[in-house]
């Protein structure tokens, strides 16, 4: 069959044309190799081609799953993938080709993708926007004037395209979650430990960091899930208790939740009026559904959340740089780490083991008065930016006024950290667009493993504020 209209499919859409017959998982792959080829110079999404080895594992047989034959990416950050190299966005931390795939690439291949290339991401995922000095800027479909967020951002950019119809992701503090705001895609950071860390998972020693994917319809995300969701062996931690397939939750009807919903910003400062104006929107929309729907924000002290987890994270940072160290053979050099990673080892090298402890006891206080919230309330509703996408040149990681991009950072992603703390999933929904017709996300976070009522809600806001044939300028 032609295949111009490859785009317009989700994942799945894809995987039952290849079940039906009507296409075939080598078509799938050629077509997204003409895609990525034709807008990637632009974008930059893309910044690994396996265009040979995609080629010959749609060739066959493949496994028998929910995927069969749907092209898909790896974000170049934490998961390994047989024969690839992995860069992490770093000059200094680089694999020339790792040995195995991780746990979590072998289920993407058990669920049927079929894996073409990697994708941007800044140096070791630090900040919320997609730019290094190994892998260049990552821009955004919409507009490419403007980011694609972080770090998941060459994930996001890709799929919002119509590159691939999903894309594997992480999130360590909205790594998810912004891109998917950024791009207009749905988002999902599971609950802690929902989806398998590999063997090799020390960087997760904090529990911050998530996998799963960005996608542009809510049943795919559901269904990857479903597909790699299940207990890892030898998880030194307890797998999240899970009612059922999460692909059924989509269509099932939301019930009468008890949504609090909040503008608060850690900093105190307002948010665009026009974020705020879609916020209420979204507010309302709910309560005419039925939702009991009140405005009511965390109730934290964000100072001292935010210093915990500082210490906490430059701790950890600063432990994971010196297994680097270790195994490269010296320390990095002036040149090979940038700014933000280098502030942070160095940060994390003056806490001392004090310290670090009192930010882990800060924390673990402050995650109860959060998750207190949860007790009497189902579901929180926040936007995910605070502010449109802006342009690359607003959110600089080179720059050498790193003061300045932190505070850039606050003014545009206000709300997404808390949530990794906690391990609650949240996601964010692309349910607006700006009077330029860019992507304004609301975000939705439900209780520690709870997915399942963030599934039933999304796939009722996907029904009633529908997203579908919104089309950025690059696409398909």
């Amino acid at each position: 069959m032609a295949f111009a209209d490859y785009a317009n499919y989700d994942g799945l859409g894809l995987a039952d044309l290849v079940k039906s017959g009507e296409t075939t998982p080598t078509e799938l792959v050629e077509a997204a190799i003409e895609r990525i080829e034709r807008h990637n110079p632009t974008l930059n999404a893309v910044v690994h081609k396996a265009y040979d080895e995609a080629r010959a594992v749609a060739a066959g047989p493949l496994p028998e799953g929910p995927f069969k034959g749907v092209p898909f990416l790896i974000k170049d950050l934490g998961a390994q993938v047989k024969g690839w190299p992995r860069t992490s966005g770093s000059m200094f931390a680089q694999v020339a080709a790792d040995v195995d795939d991780s746990e979590l690439v072998r289920r993407y291949r058990k669920s049927g993708v079929v894996l073409v290339g990697k994708t941007n991401t800044p140096e070791f995922g630090i900040p919320g926007v997609t730019n290094s000095r190994r892998l260049g800027a990552c821009s955004n479909p919409w507009d490419p004037s403007r980011i694609s967020g972080g770090s998941s951002g060459g994930a996001a950019s890709a799929t919002a395209a119509g590159l691939v119809p999903l894309a594997h992701a992480s999130d360590g503090l909205g790594s998810i979650r912004i891109p998917a705001a950024c791009c207009g895609l749905v988002g999902l950071k599971t609950t802690r430990d929902r989806n398998p860390n590999g063997g090799e998972d020390y960087d997760r020693a904090i529990g911050f960091s998530v996998d799963h994917v960005v996608s542009r319809t809510v049943r795919d995300s559901a269904a990857m899930l479903d597909a790699t969701g299940y207990p890892e062996p030898a998880s030194p931690y307890a797998h999240p208790a899970k009612a059922g397939p999460y692909i059924d939750e989509v269509g099932k009807p939301a019930g009468k939740l008890r949504i609090f919903w909040s503008s608060e910003t850690a900093n105190g400062k307002a948010i665009s009026e026009e974020v705020r104006s879609k916020l209420e929107e979204t507010a309302a929309t709910l309560a005419a559904l039925g939702h009991e729907v009140i405005e009511k924000g965390l109730g934290v002290d964000y100072r001292s959340l935010y210093r915990a987890q500082s210490l906490v994270s430059a701790s950890n940072f600063a432990a994971g740089m010196r297994r680097w160290i270790e195994k490269i053979g010296h320390e990095p050099a002036e040149g090979e780490i940038e700014g933000l990673a280098r502030r942070g080892f160095m940060a994390g090298q003056r806490i001392t083991g004090e310290q670090a402890m009192w930010g882990w006891q800060q924390l673990r206080l402050l995650n109860r008065q959060i998750l207190e919230n949860f007790e009497s309330q189902d579901v929180f509703l926040s936007p995910v930016l605070g502010t449109t996408p802006p342009k690359h040149e607003f959110l600089d990681t080179l720059t050498d006024d790193l003061r300045a991009f932190d505070k850039a950072q606050a003014q545009t992603f206000p709300f997404t950290p808390p949530f990794n703390f906690t391990g609650q999933p949240s996601m964010s929904l692309p349910l607006h667009q700006s009077r330029d017709g860019l992507p304004i996300a609301m975000m939705f976070t439900s209780r520690y493993g709870d997915e399942a009522t963030l599934f039933r809600l999304a796939g009722q806001m996907e029904k009633e504020l529908p997203w579908k044939d919104r089309r950025p300028a690059i696409w398909n």
